[in-house]
């Protein structure tokens, strides 16, 4: 929005608001703004929350540790999507079509958050939206976005796979990159919300994996950069740096009360949302199995999931203590922030993993 401002004023009054269509200045201008906005709303939204007692249940079944957490107000993630919508709509330039794929695969995803914690939370039904009614509502939003990623393709190499550490390996993906398109967003989903079971767990990794997007969106997005490093050329993807910077941004800013012992959970309005932020990026990236490294807590934590109920249904028997597998550290003994850093501290080092691939070929 305010780009357009830019060039009108540029044009009719000073030429100095040409910096303004410097990307990297709106990217940190969508950072810093999310982050604001996340920090003056936060304590009025906690507040709401609480007066309504919008608060967390907590299974019997779980870590004793957790009992203590109960009533803590929750769908804080609500917050995040306001200040990521706001930045957005503000920095980003609204004429490029990535950016309104991306902003509303996020807002069609929290929305079907909104809804399971809504039923869960104030309908006081226990179960949320049906397994059927949430995966299809999923799948409808993720099989959108894949074909309008499909269908306004520009390029030949906007719709290949691109195989990280392998210089020019790109397969021809041709109809395929709709199911993988949808997998990946519709995982990505589901995987951030199965990962989002103690205080900062998912909301740092978000932050971490959206930062090093942006450095993907930006490289991929300038021809010249794109040349030297010899990734795909994407062209408009740069404009994207701006909604992972209002991630970043509004991310740290639900940290800042999310953090041990948090002031508010994030919910499925959150989880959802973000988990298909980052797949929707990743894809129009064209780095799809470099988020499946950099977001590797989040698959282990899947994975962890469907082994416990693959196995209990096969033989009887679990493998872990509890899944996902954070509650299996909790009840060996790990306290709550141990399992948090250690978690945060190997996605450090496989986001740099990551980025690594912009290099190594």
């Amino acid at each position: 929005m305010l780009v357009l401002l830019a060039e009108w004023l540029t044009n009719n009054f000073y030429t100095g608001f040409n910096v303004f269509q410097y990307l990297t200045l709106r990217g940190i201008l969508g950072t810093l703004t999310a982050l604001l906005i996340s920090l003056i709303v936060g304590p009025t939204m906690i507040e709401r929350l609480s007066h309504y007692q919008i608060g967390q249940h907590i299974r019997e079944d779980g870590p004793k540790s957790h009992l203590s957490k109960a009533g803590t107000p929750t769908m804080g993630g609500a917050l995040i999507l306001v200040a990521i919508a706001v930045a957005t709509l503000l920095w980003a330039d609204l004429r490029n079509h990535y950016v309104w794929i991306v902003l509303l695969t996020t807002l069609a995803f929290g929305a079907i958050g909104w809804a399971d914690d809504y039923k869960k939370l104030i309908l006081r039904n226990s179960k949320g939206l049906s397994a059927r009614a949430k995966y299809s509502l999923q799948s409808g939003a993720g099989l959108i976005a894949a074909l309008l990623l499909y269908f306004t393709a520009q390029a030949p190499i906007e719709t290949q796979l691109i195989v990280p550490f392998f210089k020019n390996v790109a397969l021809n993906l041709g109809w395929f990159f709709i199911p993988l398109t949808y997998f990946v967003i519709v995982g990505a989903s589901n995987a951030v919300n199965l990962t989002d079971g103690l205080d900062g767990l998912a909301i740092v990794p978000t932050v971490m994996v959206a930062g090093a997007l942006a450095v993907f969106c930006y490289a991929s997005g300038n021809r010249i950069f794109a040349g030297y490093l010899d990734i795909p050329y994407v062209v408009g993807v740069g404009e994207v740096l701006v909604i992972c910077g209002a991630m970043v941004g509004a991310g740290l800013g639900f940290l800042w009360f999310n953090a041990y012992p948090a002031q508010v959970f994030m919910g499925d309005v959150g989880a959802l949302a973000l988990g298909a932020a980052l797949g929707v990026i990743a894809v129009a990236v064209r780095q799809e199995l470099v988020l499946f490294v950099m977001g590797g807590v989040f698959v282990i934590e899947t994975v962890s999931v469907i082994l416990q109920v693959g196995s209990f249904k096969l033989t009887g028997r679990r493998i872990f203590r509890m899944a996902p597998l954070h509650h299996h550290f909790e009840l060996k003994g790990w306290p709550e922030p141990r399992v948090i850093v250690r978690f945060w501290i190997i996605t450090i080092i496989l986001v740099l993993i990551g980025l690594s691939t912009l290099k190594i070929r």
